[in-house]
Protein backbone atom coordinates (compact mmCIF):
# COMPACT_ATOMS: atom_id res chain seq x y z
CA UNK A 1 0.00 0.00 0.00
CA UNK A 2 1.31 3.46 -0.87
CA UNK A 3 2.30 5.94 1.84
CA UNK A 4 -0.35 8.41 0.60
CA UNK A 5 -3.09 5.81 0.97
CA UNK A 6 -2.04 5.08 4.54
CA UNK A 7 -2.04 8.79 5.45
CA UNK A 8 -5.44 9.27 3.83
CA UNK A 9 -6.87 6.34 5.75
CA UNK A 10 -5.54 7.64 9.05
CA UNK A 11 -7.03 11.11 8.42
CA UNK A 12 -10.44 9.61 7.69
CA UNK A 13 -10.28 7.53 10.84
CA UNK A 14 -9.40 10.58 12.94
CA UNK A 15 -12.31 12.51 11.43
CA UNK A 16 -14.73 9.67 12.19
CA UNK A 17 -13.54 9.46 15.82
CA UNK A 18 -13.69 13.22 16.46
CA UNK A 19 -16.04 14.04 19.32
CA UNK A 20 -17.96 17.15 18.25
CA UNK A 21 -19.54 17.41 21.70
CA UNK A 22 -16.19 18.63 23.03
CA UNK A 23 -16.37 21.84 21.01
CA UNK A 24 -16.82 24.88 23.20
CA UNK A 25 -20.09 26.84 22.99
CA UNK A 26 -18.19 29.77 21.48
CA UNK A 27 -16.81 27.59 18.67
CA UNK A 28 -20.21 26.04 18.06
CA UNK A 29 -21.90 29.42 17.86
CA UNK A 30 -19.25 30.62 15.43
CA UNK A 31 -19.84 27.55 13.24
CA UNK A 32 -23.61 28.06 13.37
CA UNK A 33 -23.21 31.65 12.18
CA UNK A 34 -22.13 30.23 8.82
CA UNK A 35 -25.32 28.21 8.39
CA UNK A 36 -28.47 29.18 6.59
CA UNK A 37 -31.84 29.64 8.29
CA UNK A 38 -33.07 26.09 7.62
CA UNK A 39 -29.84 24.50 8.82
CA UNK A 40 -29.91 26.50 12.05
CA UNK A 41 -33.50 25.53 12.87
CA UNK A 42 -33.46 21.92 11.65
CA UNK A 43 -29.84 21.18 12.51
CA UNK A 44 -28.31 23.14 15.33
CA UNK A 45 -31.55 23.80 17.22
CA UNK A 46 -32.82 20.24 16.84
CA UNK A 47 -29.62 18.26 17.44
CA UNK A 48 -29.13 18.32 21.21
CA UNK A 49 -29.40 20.61 24.21
CA UNK A 50 -25.74 21.68 24.09
CA UNK A 51 -26.04 22.79 20.46
CA UNK A 52 -29.37 24.47 21.11
CA UNK A 53 -27.90 26.40 24.03
CA UNK A 54 -24.88 27.41 21.94
CA UNK A 55 -27.13 28.74 19.18
CA UNK A 56 -29.31 30.56 21.70
CA UNK A 57 -26.24 32.30 23.09
CA UNK A 58 -25.79 34.14 19.77
CA UNK A 59 -28.91 36.35 19.25
CA UNK A 60 -27.52 37.57 15.91
CA UNK A 61 -28.26 34.10 14.50
CA UNK A 62 -31.95 34.96 14.76
CA UNK A 63 -31.84 38.52 13.47
CA UNK A 64 -33.77 37.47 10.35
CA UNK A 65 -36.70 35.09 9.99
CA UNK A 66 -37.28 34.74 6.25
CA UNK A 67 -39.67 31.92 5.34
CA UNK A 68 -40.48 33.41 1.94
CA UNK A 69 -38.06 31.15 -0.03
CA UNK A 70 -39.79 28.10 1.46
CA UNK A 71 -43.22 29.40 0.46
CA UNK A 72 -42.00 30.46 -2.99
CA UNK A 73 -40.45 27.03 -3.64
CA UNK A 74 -43.93 25.49 -3.63
CA UNK A 75 -44.80 27.68 -6.60
CA UNK A 76 -48.42 28.41 -5.67
CA UNK A 77 -50.70 28.88 -2.71
CA UNK A 78 -51.74 25.73 -0.85
CA UNK A 79 -55.01 25.02 0.94
CA UNK A 80 -53.09 23.59 3.90
CA UNK A 81 -51.57 27.01 4.59
CA UNK A 82 -55.02 28.43 5.37
CA UNK A 83 -55.66 26.03 8.26
CA UNK A 84 -55.35 26.74 12.01
CA UNK A 85 -52.79 23.94 12.33
CA UNK A 86 -50.44 25.58 9.83
CA UNK A 87 -50.90 28.96 11.48
CA UNK A 88 -49.81 27.46 14.80
CA UNK A 89 -46.60 26.18 13.20
CA UNK A 90 -45.77 29.60 11.79
CA UNK A 91 -46.63 31.22 15.12
CA UNK A 92 -44.28 28.91 16.98
CA UNK A 93 -41.35 29.91 14.75
CA UNK A 94 -42.19 33.61 14.99
CA UNK A 95 -42.43 33.52 18.77
CA UNK A 96 -39.22 31.52 19.10
CA UNK A 97 -37.27 33.75 16.72
CA UNK A 98 -38.34 36.95 18.46
CA UNK A 99 -37.44 35.50 21.87
CA UNK A 100 -34.07 34.09 20.81
CA UNK A 101 -33.14 37.27 18.97
CA UNK A 102 -33.28 39.13 22.30
CA UNK A 103 -34.25 42.42 20.71
CA UNK A 104 -32.03 42.00 17.65
CA UNK A 105 -34.73 40.81 15.23
CA UNK A 106 -34.49 43.02 12.13
CA UNK A 107 -36.33 41.14 9.40
CA UNK A 108 -39.50 39.03 9.40
CA UNK A 109 -40.94 37.50 6.25
CA UNK A 110 -43.69 35.01 7.05
CA UNK A 111 -47.22 34.18 5.97
CA UNK A 112 -50.28 33.02 7.89
CA UNK A 113 -49.24 34.24 11.31
CA UNK A 114 -51.78 35.18 13.99
CA UNK A 115 -52.60 38.48 15.64
CA UNK A 116 -51.20 37.31 18.98
CA UNK A 117 -47.92 35.99 17.55
CA UNK A 118 -47.30 39.20 15.61
CA UNK A 119 -48.00 41.32 18.69
CA UNK A 120 -45.65 39.11 20.74
CA UNK A 121 -42.85 39.53 18.19
CA UNK A 122 -43.37 43.27 17.71
CA UNK A 123 -43.16 44.02 21.44
CA UNK A 124 -39.76 42.29 21.56
CA UNK A 125 -38.31 43.68 18.33
CA UNK A 126 -37.56 47.41 18.55
CA UNK A 127 -34.97 47.12 15.78
CA UNK A 128 -37.32 45.53 13.25
CA UNK A 129 -36.85 47.06 9.82
CA UNK A 130 -38.60 44.69 7.41
CA UNK A 131 -41.98 43.10 8.09
CA UNK A 132 -43.81 40.95 5.55
CA UNK A 133 -46.90 39.11 6.81
CA UNK A 134 -48.82 38.65 3.56
CA UNK A 135 -51.78 36.26 3.53
CA UNK A 136 -52.30 36.42 7.28
CA UNK A 137 -56.10 36.40 7.67
CA UNK A 138 -55.96 36.58 11.48
CA UNK A 139 -53.83 39.72 11.64
CA UNK A 140 -55.89 42.80 12.49
CA UNK A 141 -55.53 46.44 13.48
CA UNK A 142 -54.84 45.34 17.07
CA UNK A 143 -51.46 43.80 16.35
CA UNK A 144 -50.62 46.39 13.69
CA UNK A 145 -51.08 49.14 16.28
CA UNK A 146 -48.52 47.33 18.46
CA UNK A 147 -46.17 47.15 15.49
CA UNK A 148 -46.57 50.90 14.97
CA UNK A 149 -45.86 51.68 18.62
CA UNK A 150 -42.98 49.22 19.05
CA UNK A 151 -41.10 49.14 15.74
CA UNK A 152 -40.25 52.76 14.89
CA UNK A 153 -37.33 51.72 12.65
CA UNK A 154 -39.57 49.97 10.12
CA UNK A 155 -38.60 50.71 6.50
CA UNK A 156 -40.53 48.04 4.59
CA UNK A 157 -44.02 46.64 5.18
CA UNK A 158 -46.01 44.03 3.24
CA UNK A 159 -49.60 43.52 4.42
CA UNK A 160 -50.95 42.09 1.18
CA UNK A 161 -54.04 39.88 1.44
CA UNK A 162 -54.55 40.79 5.12
CA UNK A 163 -58.23 41.69 4.97
CA UNK A 164 -58.63 42.50 8.68
CA UNK A 165 -56.07 45.29 8.44
CA UNK A 166 -57.77 48.62 7.74
CA UNK A 167 -56.82 52.17 6.84
CA UNK A 168 -56.48 52.87 10.58
CA UNK A 169 -53.35 50.70 10.66
CA UNK A 170 -51.90 52.62 7.74
CA UNK A 171 -52.44 55.85 9.66
CA UNK A 172 -50.78 54.47 12.80
CA UNK A 173 -47.83 53.01 10.92
CA UNK A 174 -47.35 56.24 9.00
CA UNK A 175 -47.45 58.39 12.13
CA UNK A 176 -45.00 56.24 14.09
CA UNK A 177 -42.68 54.71 11.48
CA UNK A 178 -41.35 57.77 9.72
CA UNK A 179 -38.62 55.86 7.85
CA UNK A 180 -41.05 53.64 5.96
CA UNK A 181 -40.24 53.77 2.24
CA UNK A 182 -41.72 50.51 0.90
CA UNK A 183 -45.39 49.53 1.26
CA UNK A 184 -47.13 46.57 -0.37
CA UNK A 185 -50.89 46.38 0.08
CA UNK A 186 -52.22 44.05 -2.62
CA UNK A 187 -55.60 42.35 -2.45
CA UNK A 188 -56.82 39.24 -4.23
CA UNK A 189 -57.94 39.46 -7.85
CA UNK A 190 -61.60 40.27 -7.26
CA UNK A 191 -62.20 40.49 -11.01
CA UNK A 192 -61.51 36.78 -11.49
CA UNK A 193 -60.94 34.75 -8.32
CA UNK A 194 -60.91 31.38 -10.09
CA UNK A 195 -57.20 30.81 -9.41
CA UNK A 196 -57.85 30.97 -5.66
CA UNK A 197 -61.07 28.93 -5.48
CA UNK A 198 -60.59 25.73 -3.51
CA UNK A 199 -57.46 27.09 -1.84
CA UNK A 200 -58.39 30.35 -0.13
CA UNK A 201 -61.61 30.08 1.93
CA UNK A 202 -64.59 31.39 -0.08
CA UNK A 203 -65.78 33.77 2.63
CA UNK A 204 -62.32 35.31 2.84
CA UNK A 205 -62.21 35.85 -0.93
CA UNK A 206 -65.59 37.60 -0.79
CA UNK A 207 -64.52 39.82 2.10
CA UNK A 208 -61.84 41.81 0.29
CA UNK A 209 -61.26 45.42 1.44
CA UNK A 210 -63.62 47.90 -0.19
CA UNK A 211 -62.22 51.22 1.06
CA UNK A 212 -59.44 51.75 -1.46
CA UNK A 213 -59.82 55.52 -1.47
CA UNK A 214 -59.73 55.78 2.31
CA UNK A 215 -56.55 53.72 2.41
CA UNK A 216 -55.04 55.84 -0.36
CA UNK A 217 -55.81 59.02 1.55
CA UNK A 218 -54.21 57.58 4.70
CA UNK A 219 -51.10 56.72 2.69
CA UNK A 220 -50.95 60.21 1.17
CA UNK A 221 -51.24 61.94 4.56
CA UNK A 222 -49.02 59.79 6.74
CA UNK A 223 -46.55 58.03 4.44
CA UNK A 224 -45.13 60.89 2.43
CA UNK A 225 -41.59 59.44 2.39
CA UNK A 226 -42.63 56.34 0.46
CA UNK A 227 -40.52 55.46 -2.56
CA UNK A 228 -42.08 52.12 -3.49
CA UNK A 229 -45.86 51.53 -3.39
CA UNK A 230 -47.61 48.37 -4.62
CA UNK A 231 -51.44 48.27 -4.39
CA UNK A 232 -52.47 45.63 -6.93
CA UNK A 233 -56.24 45.20 -7.40
CA UNK A 234 -56.99 48.00 -4.96
CA UNK A 235 -60.48 49.44 -5.40
CA UNK A 236 -59.28 53.02 -5.25
CA UNK A 237 -60.68 55.56 -7.70
CA UNK A 238 -59.08 58.60 -9.26
CA UNK A 239 -59.83 60.43 -5.99
CA UNK A 240 -57.49 58.14 -4.09
CA UNK A 241 -54.86 58.20 -6.81
CA UNK A 242 -54.87 62.00 -6.88
CA UNK A 243 -54.34 62.00 -3.12
CA UNK A 244 -51.33 59.69 -3.47
CA UNK A 245 -49.81 61.74 -6.26
CA UNK A 246 -50.21 64.91 -4.22
CA UNK A 247 -48.93 63.54 -0.93
CA UNK A 248 -46.26 61.00 -1.91
CA UNK A 249 -43.99 63.07 -4.09
CA UNK A 250 -40.93 60.89 -3.36
CA UNK A 251 -42.45 57.84 -5.08
CA UNK A 252 -40.15 56.13 -7.57
CA UNK A 253 -42.18 52.93 -8.11
CA UNK A 254 -45.99 52.76 -8.28
CA UNK A 255 -47.75 49.49 -9.11
CA UNK A 256 -51.45 49.83 -9.99
CA UNK A 257 -51.91 46.51 -11.74
CA UNK A 258 -55.52 45.34 -11.60
CA UNK A 259 -56.92 48.61 -10.25
CA UNK A 260 -60.07 48.39 -12.35
CA UNK A 261 -61.68 51.61 -11.10
CA UNK A 262 -58.99 53.71 -12.79
CA UNK A 263 -58.81 54.90 -16.38
CA UNK A 264 -55.72 55.60 -18.42
CA UNK A 265 -56.59 59.28 -18.61
CA UNK A 266 -57.01 59.48 -14.84
CA UNK A 267 -53.67 57.76 -14.29
CA UNK A 268 -51.87 60.04 -16.73
CA UNK A 269 -53.30 63.18 -15.15
CA UNK A 270 -52.60 62.05 -11.59
CA UNK A 271 -49.01 60.99 -12.21
CA UNK A 272 -48.01 63.92 -14.42
CA UNK A 273 -46.64 65.85 -11.43
CA UNK A 274 -44.76 62.92 -9.87
CA UNK A 275 -41.30 64.01 -10.95
CA UNK A 276 -39.41 61.20 -9.18
CA UNK A 277 -41.51 58.38 -10.62
CA UNK A 278 -39.35 55.89 -12.52
CA UNK A 279 -41.59 52.84 -12.79
CA UNK A 280 -45.37 52.87 -13.27
CA UNK A 281 -47.30 49.62 -13.60
CA UNK A 282 -50.69 50.39 -15.12
CA UNK A 283 -53.83 48.21 -14.84
CA UNK A 284 -52.89 46.37 -18.05
CA UNK A 285 -54.96 43.21 -17.99
CA UNK A 286 -57.53 41.56 -20.20
CA UNK A 287 -60.99 40.98 -18.78
CA UNK A 288 -63.98 39.14 -20.29
CA UNK A 289 -67.09 41.28 -20.60
CA UNK A 290 -68.91 38.84 -18.33
CA UNK A 291 -66.62 39.82 -15.46
CA UNK A 292 -68.35 43.18 -15.07
CA UNK A 293 -71.72 44.56 -14.34
CA UNK A 294 -71.74 47.22 -17.04
CA UNK A 295 -74.19 49.44 -15.19
CA UNK A 296 -71.66 49.83 -12.41
CA UNK A 297 -68.49 50.04 -14.50
CA UNK A 298 -69.66 52.52 -17.12
CA UNK A 299 -66.21 53.37 -18.48
CA UNK A 300 -65.65 49.70 -19.33
CA UNK A 301 -68.82 49.85 -21.46
CA UNK A 302 -67.32 52.76 -23.37
CA UNK A 303 -64.08 50.88 -24.03
CA UNK A 304 -66.03 47.87 -25.23
CA UNK A 305 -68.24 49.84 -27.62
CA UNK A 306 -65.33 51.78 -29.06
CA UNK A 307 -63.16 48.78 -29.88
CA UNK A 308 -65.97 46.29 -30.59
CA UNK A 309 -64.29 43.38 -28.86
CA UNK A 310 -65.30 40.77 -26.34
CA UNK A 311 -62.04 41.18 -24.47
CA UNK A 312 -60.58 44.58 -23.85
CA UNK A 313 -57.52 46.07 -22.26
CA UNK A 314 -57.31 49.21 -20.19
Amino acid sequence: MATGDVAGGESAAVAEERDWSEMTPVCLAEAFSRLGLEDVWRGAMACCRAWRDAAASRPALFAALDLEPAFASVGADAAEWWTPAFQRRVDAMLRSASSLAAGELREVRVRHCSDDALAFAAERSPKLRILSIRSSPSVSDRSMFIVALSCHMLTELDISYCHEVSYKSLEMIGQNCRNLNVLKRNIFNWLDSSEHVGIVPDDYLRDCPQDGDREAIAISKFMQNLKHLVIRFSKLSVVGLNAISGGCKELEVLDLYGCANLTLRGIQQATSNMKNLKELEKPNFYIPRSSFHMGRYGHWQLYDERFQTNVFQI
